[in-house]
């Protein structure tokens, strides 16, 4: 029971998700090939959230920044045609770059406004993806020159174009990361790994075998990376202080402990870690949403890692993982259970946006709840 009790909300999802895909006769080969390309796609969105909690500042709402830092890298990169591999390692250096310039503006905000991290954050997201649209819309083309005419808008005769166009086909830098476009028949055996889907009989009528499993050894590659960097800083002396000004900023502070510092380190490494998330994300669809591939970054990382049992104040990775492949699951099933059920795969898309917002108010009411019932001994206690 203490099991159960403790990982309630992991295994609550973990049933829905198993009654909606059995239901709804999911095949376990499409199941699997779907979560896996969206988990090398999102998982780094989702790391990029536990170091804030280490430090005691919530659900990083503000990771949205370090999405918008990535896609400036990216356009940037897309308008001077650098590509392949090297054009997606300038991008995501440009992110880097960027996101960390941001992630410390936050951090000095946020340092002015403890106690309400989360709200300031998601207020941050949106100042910051006004001026994202002040700036490509009214000043791309316009002040800000730009040398790829593909990427602006198209205007009117002797008019010059302003503003960048609504979608932009990442084809220079496409899946490089993932693989497929090299000639190089080594670098691809490096890059991606075949997997037979061995529990799939042949094709009754054809006699062939369904096609292997492409695993993004390279994404996976990355995704492992950015693990190994956060599971190596919680256990550094700087983790240790991470950890100490989560528990309580005072006695940090007392014991000699920048508690400002900290706070601000803790969120330009989250915010730089979502640049990278979000330009390994966009490589892998292809395309990018100029204006809107950035906005729900926040909710759907959060809904992700609260899922995998994490909360305001604790965050690990494994709950990243499973949070990932549970909501990732409840992602791909929905739709077609909702087709299954109600004839009506919308009614699947409503239940799992209701899904992904429900999460996040559980867990922000469970946080309140707990800070509420354990400051009540406190306040009952007699005064010596």
């Amino acid at each position: 029971m203490p099991f159960v009790k403790r990982h309630a909300i992991p295994i609550l999802f973990l049933l829905v998700c198993g009654v909606a895909a059995g239901a709804a006769e999911i095949q376990p080969e499409f199941l699997v090939r779907e979560v896996l390309a969206r988990l090398s796609r999102d998982t780094i969105l989702v790391l990029s959230l536990i170091v804030p909690v280490l430090a005691g500042m919530g659900l990083n709402f503000g990771i949205v920044l370090g999405a918008m830092a990535g896609q400036i890298g990216i356009i940037l990169v897309v308008d001077r045609q650098i590509e392949g591999l090297p054009g997606l390692t300038a991008a995501i250096l440009l992110g880097l770059l960027f996101g960390s310039v941001l992630g410390a503006g936050a951090g000095w905000v946020l340092n002015r406004t403890r106690g309400r991290e989360m709200l300031t954050g998601m207020i941050m997201g949106f100042f910051a993806g006004g001026l994202y649209q002040l700036v490509f819309i009214v000043l791309a083309g316009s002040v800000l020159p730009f040398r790829n005419p593909d990427l602006l808008l198209p205007a009117g005769p002797g008019d010059p174009p302003v503003g960048l166009r609504n979608t932009i086909d990442l084809k220079t830098i496409k899946g490089r990361l993932d693989l497929p476009g090299t000639e190089d028949s080594s670098l691809r055996a490096f890059t991606s790994l075949k997997v037979p889907v061995f529990w799939e009989g042949p094709n009754p009528e054809t006699g062939e075998l369904p096609p292997p499993f492409q695993i993004p050894v390279l994404t996976f590659g990355v995704v492992g990376a950015a693990a190994l960097a956060v599971g190596t800083l919680s256990r550094t002396k700087l983790g240790q202080d991470l950890r100490a000004v989560g528990q309580d900023p005072h006695i940090a502070e007392v014991a000699g402990i920048p508690v400002g510092r900290i706070r601000i380190f803790a969120i330009t490494f989250s915010t730089a870690m979502a640049a990278l998330g979000q330009c390994v994300s966009l490589q892998n669809l292809g395309t990018m949403n100029t204006y809107s591939s950035h906005e729900q970054i926040g909710f759907t990382a959060i809904a992700a890692l609260v899922m995998g049992g994490a909360s305001v104040d604790r965050a690990t990775l494994g709950q990243a993982f499973a949070g990932t492949i549970l909501f990732h699951t409840l992602f791909v099933v929905s739709p077609i259970a909702g087709q299954k059920f109600f004839n009506d795969p919308q009614i699947g898309e409503y239940f799992r946006v209701f899904i992904a917002y429900g999460v996040i108010a559980l867990s922000l009411g469970l946080h309140a709840w707990k800070a509420r019932r354990s400051a009540r001994p406190e306040a009952d206690a007699p005064a010596d």
